[in-house]
């Protein structure tokens, strides 16, 4: 198939030099994708404060655990989905097994996992 022409994106021909003035794609700029959500950073502020009076509760294994679990817990878009879940899953099991100190962190899990679709 000589000759044959394939443009993959876009394709600009010139024919003279007179008042070119580029391409005009007449395209709204994208909207911000990184943007935090306000109320799922206030949601995970109040988790990060209420689990860090929750692991004075646990024992330290549980208290290694949340340790590990706590840089995953964001509000950070960009986070990969199934390392957040995974971690605000393991800190919600921690949380269930101390019910006083326990229970606002289930529900702030909760209302993070609701925020985040999930």
């Amino acid at each position: 198939m000589s000759g044959d022409n394939y443009y993959f994106g876009d394709n600009v021909t010139l024919h003279g030099g007179h008042g070119n003035t580029g391409i005009v794609k007449h395209q709204a700029p994208s909207a911000d994708t990184t943007a935090v959500s306000p109320a799922l950073q206030a949601a995970v502020d109040e988790l990060l404060q209420l689990v860090r009076e929750l692991r004075a509760s646990v024992p330290p294994a549980s208290a290694q655990v949340i340790d590990d679990s706590l840089p995953d817990i964001t509000a950070d878009p960009a986070a990969p989905p199934q390392e957040r879940h995974r971690a605000l899953m393991a800190v919600a099991g921690i949380a269930a097994t101390v019910e006083t100190v326990g229970r606002p962190v289930v529900e702030a899990v909760n209302r993070i996992l609701a925020l985040l679709g999930s």
